[in-house]
């Protein structure tokens, strides 16, 4: 029961920082500025990164070990492949970046609206697996990933996923979109992660010595979505400086988070 709780509760604890976020729709008046915006985005860069690093790729190679010099074999390899298949993501889902003037991937009579959702909820994919992974080796036993490491991982993402919840609800309200449609729609896009987190659990239990490969495959993925999105958006235009800042903010919290609690 207990062990049943704490995966429980570390599969909602991102979801729930999504919804909080989105929620701001309720409190906050009008569109959130330039500077804000990219602030939120340079923490989420930062969290995303560090995550990758300390909770993803170094357990990876940790548990790899034994392999010598070769220990980066599998964190490489996963890595590769979590990068490509969100390359491959973003070429077969429409969607809109949100200072982008077009959409990305196939041509789609979707709603403006709908394409922004699915932008986020794009990225929001490897988060739930990055999740999911650190549980199922918890779960398995592994030596490498306890539970705080997890819950580590769980709150550092959630804490991301407060600004990107209002990220997304707060344009979606500007579009036109009534408090609730955007709250909801705030919320769903975040919905993806426990769900992707399920999965990998499932799928990481059956194949226990590839741990280090989805450890690294969700670091890829993760890595793709700060460089191809988050840093381009933050660094554009006025106050990129603000981004950066934020970034090392967001960077050092998750780095405290998962040495202190890992």
């Amino acid at each position: 029961m207990y062990l049943n709780l704490n995966l429980f509760i570390g599969l909602l604890i991102p979801f729930l920082g999504t919804t909080l976020g989105a929620a701001g729709v309720f409190f906050m008046r009008g569109e959130l500025s330039p500077k804000v915006e990219k602030a939120l985005q340079g923490f989420a860069s930062g969290v995303m990164v560090a995550a990758s690093i300390w909770s993803l790729i170094l357990p990876a190679m940790e548990q790899s070990s034994s392999m010598g010099k070769l220990a980066f074999l599998p964190a490489v390899t996963g890595f590769w492949f979590g990068t490509l298949f969100l390359l491959a993501l973003d070429h077969i889902i429409p969607h809109l970046h949100q200072f982008a003037e077009e959409p990305e991937g196939p041509k789609s009579s979707l709603a403006r609206t709908t394409m922004m959702v699915l932008a986020v909820t794009l990225h929001n994919i490897p988060e739930g697996m990055a999740v999911g992974v650190v549980f199922a080796g918890w779960l398995a036993g592994n030596e490498g990933l306890s539970i705080g490491a997890a819950m580590a991982l769980a709150i550092g993402i959630a804490i991301q996923n407060f600004p990107e919840g209002a990220i997304i609800s707060m344009p979606l309200r500007a579009e036109g979109e009534s408090k609730g449609k955007a709250f909801l729609n705030g919320m769903l896009s975040g919905i993806v992660e426990p769900i992707g987190a399920i999965l990998t659990i499932i799928f990481a239990e059956q194949v226990v010595p590839l741990l280090p490969y989805l450890l690294a495959f969700a670091a890829g993925a993760m890595m793709y979505v700060v460089v191809e999105e988050l840093i381009p958006e933050m660094s554009s235009g006025k106050h990129s400086n603000v981004g950066v800042l934020m970034f090392t903010l967001g960077f050092t919290l998750m780095m405290v988070l998962d040495t202190t609690l890992g």
